[in-house]
């Protein structure tokens, strides 16, 4: 039921609510959510009145309260805690698929099956790189406000962040080395538009003789 239900209309519906909610979680310290009024109440408490300034510093502007309470346990932990599960749970149905005993009239599912397996190995993969680039500074995160007196090195803060920006680089080489059809159009686009090449020419596309 699979091309029934994910139709072009509802994929692009699902992509642009994804993208919509992205902004408005990433756009929420702009709204108010941050460290202005602390930066205020700390002005006022040492009698000064002169104009607020506020060193360019992440954790200086950005609220951990936001960070750990709203990003981290709303909309990183629960997602993240129900794609494990679903992915659990996709692994078991076609293992289950697997190990049934087939009748050799049945379209060969277990080729099918095991295509989906792949496809599904590969999902969880990217699955795992997220929760690895991610969860360190989430989890330092977490230390920050739940424990300020705690000094974490800055070189493990470096790194927490070098894998969060590195994340986004993963995915397209994963999908790229482990789904064919991924791989195919990276190469077309690569052809097309890097190399100047025809999109006829480009691997995995066929020309036709004129007249057949």
């Amino acid at each position: 039921r699979y091309k029934s239900v994910v139709t072009p209309r509802r994929a692009a519906v699902a992509i642009a609510c994804c993208w919509i909610v992205s902004f408005l979680v990433g756009l929420t310290p702009m709204f108010g959510w941050n460290n202005l009024s602390k930066v205020r109440r700390t002005q006022e408490l040492n009698a000064s009145h002169t104009d607020v300034v506020i060193t360019c510093q992440f954790e200086t502007v950005i609220s951990m309260e936001y960070m750990v309470y709203f990003n981290f346990f709303v909309w990183v932990l629960p997602p993240l805690l129900l794609m494990l599960l679903i992915y659990l749970e996709v692994f078991n149905l076609i293992r289950k698929q697997l190990n049934k005993k087939v009748s050799s009239s049945s379209n060969d599912p277990q080729k099918y099956y095991g295509k989906e397996l792949k496809i599904a190995k590969s999902l969880a993969l990217v699955l795992f790189l997220f929760a690895l680039s991610w969860l360190p500074l989430h989890v330092l995160n977490c230390i920050t406000l739940f424990c300020p007196s705690c000094e974490t090195p800055p070189i493990l803060t470096y790194i927490a962040i070098f894998l969060t920006h590195g994340n986004s680089a993963m995915n397209p080489i994963v999908y790229a080395f482990r789904i064919k059809k991924f791989r195919t159009a990276f190469l077309q686009i690569w052809n097309q538009y890097f190399c100047c090449k025809s999109a006829k020419n480009a691997p995995g596309t066929s020309t036709a003789e004129p007249g057949t």
